[in-house]
């Protein structure tokens, strides 16, 4: 069963779930728009309806509770109506990318032991060659694979009522699974609760219009998405992003409120027609997931109406901070400080605590933090900090430090740090010196391998549209800008950098390349 919810929620409201929540607004408010993607409008009481034949459907093929289910497929009204549905169900959700390799595929279907796979055209197109070897039922959710559609799939009954609790599994959300070994992130119900919780805080409620465009395999996404229809709100999905149609929509559906990652904003920001909309419905924008130059937020603070919130966090959880831009103007170049009753700290490559205003590895402790990763209880060892009374803490990578009114500024990732002639160099300081280049669009900078100094600063560059960029001319003008140390062995301009589906430079990618490309550097 579902728990009862007699008074409105409050940030001190008992555990609740996201099924039940459904069902509320499907009592209370049924003609309520839920979802909405390319004019299709699915109201509260439809999507509770579909939520419900979802369920059953996963219980008459022999799901249970704590099982799970696997989706590889775009943002879609069927990928949400089954994620709830299993929720309901007491089943797992696997959301995978569709840009992971079919190795990664496969191992993500095997650790998270789904019992079932669902895709779309697209996906299921670049599923080819591990369909056979998943050996798992799969289903069609755009209804493109015969005999295998979705809409058939549905039950036309109700589910078996199935109590959750707080400890139950709501997702296993994947990390790496582009490059690298994936790590199945468990997210808990409780987890997930404290996300639909804190969304009040940031005006999500009946009233609210939140534009989805990054990904559903996210929790970049879920943290917007959850607490939109947690709080009997509106969500309108788009596919795949694009700038053009993202500020169309925005317009059309008068949006309140949007989750984007910086490039996405970027993107946005740079088109010709930005001041032609009227985004005056905003109330917030939020991003996270990569860096956020200051000179960025500025420019949306000017430009675009409604407040500006930056999160820094993990999708493993711990300590996140948060950043209010429209509230402090002057900390810009920080990621804010700890959300309430989120303890982070600083520690060295020991572990020892380091005091404030001193650099070292990020850790943090907060009331939602996963419960660890799937199947690898080594990993989840790695990623836990301990302090002298016990306290666990998650590690984040990442290398930082608290300045004296207790806002954190991010230096780097632990891996991208360029040890070079026994030197640190932070890549985010030089990219922040490199982005002043007037046709410079995108910067990113890599350490590589150099028989000299053990490692050298690389710099890639996408050059503004009609620029005429000679790499030299802006390698000399950068490294008369910075001291010695940090001067850039050479800068390749490209078309684009790789990044993430939510945007996330991929320097992995371009160190690999450059390594095969130019071997050692003297």
């Amino acid at each position: 069963m579902h728990a009862a919810i007699d008074t409105p929620i409050t940030l001190e409201s008992p555990f609740t779930t996201l099924p039940a929540l459904i069902a509320l607004h499907a009592v209370e408010r049924p003609e309520h728009p839920a979802l909405i993607q390319d004019g299709q409008v699915l109201n509260y009481h439809q999507l509770n309806d579909l939520a419900d034949k979802a369920a059953a459907a996963l219980q008459r093929d022999g799901l249970v509770p704590g099982s799970s289910v696997a989706i590889c497929a775009a943002n879609s009204i069927n990928y949400a109506v089954l994620f709830l549905g299993a929720l309901r169900a007491g089943v797992v959700v696997a959301p995978l990318a569709p840009s992971s390799t079919p190795e990664s595929l496969l191992v993500m279907l095997k650790d998270s032991a789904a019992g079932l796979l669902f895709a779309d055209q697209a996906s299921l197109t670049a599923l080819e060659h591990v369909r056979e070897q998943a050996a798992i039922p799969i289903w069609s959710l755009d209804d493109s694979l015969d005999g295998a559609r979705f809409s058939d799939w549905l039950a036309d009954a109700k589910p078996a009522p199935v109590e959750l609790n707080a400890e139950m599994f709501f997702n296993i959300i994947y990390s790496s699974g582009t490059t690298g070994e994936p790590k199945g992130i468990v997210q808990s119900h409780g987890m997930r609760w404290a996300h639909i919780q804190r969304g009040i805080v940031f005006g999500y409620g009946p009233d609210c219009v939140t534009l989805i465009s990054t990904p559903l395999y996210s929790n970049t996404t879920l943290v917007s998405f959850l607490p939109t229809l947690g709080l009997g709100g509106t969500v309108v999905l788009m596919s795949k992003f694009d700038a053009a149609a993202y500020l169309r929509l925005a317009e059309q559906h008068a949006v309140t409120h949007t989750m984007l990652v910086p490039v996405q904003y970027q993107r946005i920001m740079a088109r010709e027609d930005f001041e032609k909309h009227d985004l005056s419905s905003f109330k917030i924008k939020f991003s996270t997931s990569a860096p956020f130059h200051a000179e960025l937020k500025a420019d949306i603070l000017a430009r675009w109406p409604g407040g500006l919130v930056e999160f820094y966090g993990m999708t493993e959880g711990g300590g996140s901070c948060m950043l209010a831009a429209h509230e402090h103007p002057t900390k810009l170049g920080t990621v804010g400080k700890p959300l309430e009753n989120h303890d982070m700290r600083v520690i060295d490559e020991e572990g020892k605590e380091l005091p404030r205003g001193e650099i070292g590895e990020v850790v943090g402790h907060s009331p939602a933090m996963m419960t660890g990763y799937l199947n690898k209880p080594e990993k989840t060892a790695e990623a836990e900090w301990y302090d002298q009374t016990g306290k666990r803490f998650i590690r984040t990578g990442d290398v930082g430090r608290f300045d004296e009114d207790g806002f954190l500024t991010l230096m780097d990732r632990r891996k991208d740090m360029i040890i070079s002639g026994g030197f640190n160099i932070y890549p985010s300081d030089l990219e922040q010196e490199l982005r002043q280049h007037p046709d410079l669009l995108e910067v990113t900078v890599i350490g590589v391998q150099s028989r000299s100094w053990g490692e050298t600063p690389v710099g890639y560059a996408v050059a503004r549209p009609g620029a005429k960029v000679q790499p030299q001319q802006v390698l000399e003008w950068f490294n008369q800008r910075v001291g010695k140390t940090q001067r850039l062995n050479r800068l390749i301009l490209c078309d684009e950098l790789p990044r993430s589906a939510i945007g996330k430079v991929l320097k992995r990618e371009l160190r690999d390349a450059f390594q095969s490309k130019f071997g050692t550097l003297d």
